[in-house]
Protein backbone atom coordinates (compact mmCIF):
# COMPACT_ATOMS: atom_id res chain seq x y z
CA UNK A 1 0.00 0.00 0.00
CA UNK A 2 1.10 3.47 -1.01
CA UNK A 3 0.58 6.44 0.78
CA UNK A 4 0.76 10.52 -0.85
CA UNK A 5 1.81 13.24 0.64
CA UNK A 6 1.43 16.60 -0.21
CA UNK A 7 2.30 20.38 1.06
CA UNK A 8 0.84 23.26 0.91
CA UNK A 9 2.17 26.88 1.70
CA UNK A 10 4.88 28.49 0.57
CA UNK A 11 7.70 27.24 -1.89
CA UNK A 12 5.98 23.95 -1.52
CA UNK A 13 8.26 22.11 -3.95
CA UNK A 14 11.07 23.07 -2.12
CA UNK A 15 9.69 21.65 1.12
CA UNK A 16 8.47 18.13 -0.35
CA UNK A 17 12.00 17.92 -1.79
CA UNK A 18 13.31 18.81 2.14
CA UNK A 19 10.79 15.83 2.87
CA UNK A 20 11.99 13.28 0.95
CA UNK A 21 15.43 14.08 1.74
CA UNK A 22 14.77 13.79 5.52
CA UNK A 23 12.80 10.05 4.67
CA UNK A 24 15.94 9.36 2.86
CA UNK A 25 17.89 9.39 5.80
CA UNK A 26 16.06 7.51 7.86
CA UNK A 27 17.48 3.92 7.80
CA UNK A 28 14.27 2.57 8.02
CA UNK A 29 12.48 4.64 4.91
CA UNK A 30 15.55 4.58 2.86
CA UNK A 31 14.27 3.13 -0.81
CA UNK A 32 10.49 3.44 0.44
CA UNK A 33 9.84 7.46 -0.70
CA UNK A 34 9.96 8.73 -4.47
CA UNK A 35 8.62 11.91 -5.62
CA UNK A 36 6.18 12.31 -8.25
CA UNK A 37 6.81 15.82 -10.42
CA UNK A 38 4.34 17.60 -12.13
CA UNK A 39 3.71 18.71 -15.85
CA UNK A 40 5.91 22.16 -15.91
CA UNK A 41 3.56 24.65 -16.46
CA UNK A 42 3.44 26.98 -20.31
CA UNK A 43 6.27 28.48 -20.16
CA UNK A 44 7.97 27.26 -17.37
CA UNK A 45 11.38 24.83 -18.00
CA UNK A 46 11.59 21.74 -15.65
CA UNK A 47 9.45 19.92 -13.72
CA UNK A 48 7.71 20.76 -9.98
CA UNK A 49 7.57 18.33 -7.19
CA UNK A 50 3.89 17.59 -6.80
CA UNK A 51 3.96 14.43 -4.47
CA UNK A 52 5.55 12.55 -2.17
CA UNK A 53 4.83 8.76 -2.76
CA UNK A 54 5.83 6.10 0.61
CA UNK A 55 5.52 2.59 -0.29
CA UNK A 56 4.00 0.67 3.19
CA UNK A 57 5.40 -2.98 3.91
CA UNK A 58 5.68 -4.98 6.93
CA UNK A 59 7.35 -4.52 9.87
CA UNK A 60 6.58 -1.03 11.11
CA UNK A 61 6.72 1.13 7.92
CA UNK A 62 3.83 2.91 8.51
CA UNK A 63 4.87 3.96 12.55
CA UNK A 64 8.50 5.21 10.86
CA UNK A 65 6.81 7.11 8.20
CA UNK A 66 4.33 8.69 10.73
CA UNK A 67 6.97 9.26 12.98
CA UNK A 68 9.48 11.05 10.23
CA UNK A 69 6.63 13.41 9.06
CA UNK A 70 5.54 14.20 12.59
CA UNK A 71 9.20 15.23 13.52
CA UNK A 72 10.26 17.03 9.89
CA UNK A 73 6.93 19.02 10.39
CA UNK A 74 8.06 20.02 13.92
CA UNK A 75 11.25 21.41 12.43
CA UNK A 76 9.50 23.91 9.74
CA UNK A 77 9.50 27.13 10.57
CA UNK A 78 6.72 28.94 8.30
CA UNK A 79 3.18 27.70 7.84
CA UNK A 80 3.99 24.29 6.16
CA UNK A 81 0.51 21.70 6.28
CA UNK A 82 0.90 17.90 5.12
CA UNK A 83 -1.82 16.12 3.59
CA UNK A 84 -1.20 12.73 3.40
CA UNK A 85 -3.32 10.27 1.92
CA UNK A 86 -3.32 6.30 2.08
CA UNK A 87 -6.35 3.50 2.49
CA UNK A 88 -9.15 5.85 1.82
CA UNK A 89 -8.12 8.56 4.80
CA UNK A 90 -6.49 11.83 4.40
CA UNK A 91 -5.16 13.20 7.61
CA UNK A 92 -3.87 17.14 7.81
CA UNK A 93 -1.13 18.25 9.73
CA UNK A 94 -0.02 21.81 10.38
CA UNK A 95 3.63 22.83 11.46
CA UNK A 96 2.16 25.27 13.18
CA UNK A 97 -0.33 23.25 15.22
CA UNK A 98 2.59 20.22 15.52
CA UNK A 99 5.06 23.15 16.98
CA UNK A 100 2.92 23.30 20.02
CA UNK A 101 2.86 19.81 20.75
CA UNK A 102 4.54 18.37 23.71
CA UNK A 103 6.75 14.82 23.50
CA UNK A 104 3.63 12.60 25.18
CA UNK A 105 1.07 14.82 22.71
CA UNK A 106 3.59 14.18 19.42
CA UNK A 107 3.76 10.19 20.57
CA UNK A 108 -0.17 10.24 20.24
CA UNK A 109 -0.23 12.11 17.29
CA UNK A 110 2.40 9.99 15.31
CA UNK A 111 0.39 6.89 16.60
CA UNK A 112 -2.57 7.65 15.05
CA UNK A 113 -1.42 9.08 12.09
CA UNK A 114 0.37 5.43 11.91
CA UNK A 115 -3.03 3.86 12.22
CA UNK A 116 -4.79 6.17 9.69
CA UNK A 117 -2.47 5.32 6.64
CA UNK A 118 -1.19 2.08 7.65
CA UNK A 119 -2.25 -1.61 6.80
CA UNK A 120 -5.54 -2.40 8.30
CA UNK A 121 -4.86 -3.80 11.81
CA UNK A 122 -1.43 -2.86 11.25
CA UNK A 123 -1.78 0.16 14.05
CA UNK A 124 -4.31 -1.43 16.52
CA UNK A 125 -7.54 -0.01 16.54
CA UNK A 126 -9.11 3.15 14.19
CA UNK A 127 -9.11 6.03 15.81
Amino acid sequence: MDVSVTIAGPDAADELRSLYAWLASEDELRGHARLVNASPPPGALGTTADALIVALGPGGVSAAVATALVAWLRQRTGDVVIKARGRGTEVELSAKRVRGLDSAQLGELAQHLARELGEPGAGGEQA
